[in-house]
Formats: C-alpha cells, sequence, structure tokens
C-alpha cells in the first residue's frame, strides 16, 4: 500500500464524497447537515488533485444520500464523485450533475415573485449549465448559480 495515498481511514459502509472544490468543501458538509449525524465523518481539504488543483473529500460512514440531498449538492457543487461504499469497497460511482429544473432548493432573488410572498414551492430552470444559469419558472428572473441562497 502506497502510504501517501492512505491520508484518511477507509470507511466499512457509507459515502466519500470526492473531487470537492476545496473552497466549497466546507459549504457540502453544511448543506448536507453532516453536523447532525451520529456516525463518523472524515472532512478532508485541500488535498492535491490533479483535476482541480486543490480538492476537498468528505468521508461518512453509514449514509447514503437521497436523490433529493444529491440535487442540492449539484448547486453548490457540480460535477463532484459521490463513491459508494459497501464492505470497504466501491460498488457504485455517481458524478452528480446539475439536474434541469431545480424544485424547492432555490430562493428566487426577486422580492416581487410570487415564490416569496406565497407559501409555495420555488420551481428553476437551469438555461445554462456551463455558465450555472437558473430561470426562475414564475417571474422569469435568471440568477447565477454561485450566488443563489438556499431555501
Amino acid at each position: 500500500m502506497d502510504k501517501n495515498q492512505m491520508l484518511v481511514a477507509a470507511i466499512e459502509n457509507g459515502t466519500v464524497i470526492d473531487h470537492i472544490q476545496a473552497e466549497k468543501t466546507y459549504q457540502v458538509a453544511k448543506l448536507l447537515r453532516l453536523e447532525k449525524l451520529s456516525t463518523q465523518v472524515t472532512i478532508g481539504y485541500n488535498y492535491k488533485s490533479e483535476k482541480l488543483g486543490r480538492k476537498g473529500i468528505i468521508k461518512v460512514e453509514d449514509k447514503f444520500f437521497t436523490d433529493e440531498e444529491i440535487s442540492r449538492l449539484s448547486v453548490v457543487a457540480p460535477n463532484i464523485v459521490l463513491n459508494i461504499i459497501r464492505d470497504f469497497e466501491v460498488v457504485e460511482k455517481k458524478t452528480v450533475l446539475t439536474p434541469d429544473e431545480l424544485r424547492g432548493i432555490v430562493k428566487c432573488n426577486n422580492p416581487k415573485c410570487i415564490t416569496n410572498n406565497e407559501p409555495m414551492q420555488t420551481l428553476f430552470h437551469v438555461t445554462d449549465k456551463e455558465h450555472g444559469t437558473l430561470k426562475c419558472h414564475y417571474c422569469e428572473k435568471e440568477q447565477d448559480i454561485d450566488k443563489v441562497e438556499l431555501v
């Protein structure tokens, strides 16, 4: 075993979130409410990465994320990789991609939008995935995904 590779202890069952942009690591942890878990969570920050320069890694013991949690992740950290671990082996890899629609995840930044004045769920269409442009379904205001506020 290469000692340079084994920076963080392996987990038996759970999820390893990899290829997080370093500066988004703690935002991802907060978004997934990892502080509320009773299982072991390891957060690695500023690891060397050929693809990103610097990256974050989060290992979560005995936790497998729902599609809704993964959709929330796509807003703050698209293109991260979820490694599903069972019996110390990676059994599945999922790249988190931004979906075509974000329902009930992002707040509209237009104070006059109906979603800010009535008890209803927000709905955004992702109009440009490459540049991260969202458009509110109700008021049609465009927002930059990097500047959104989560619901």
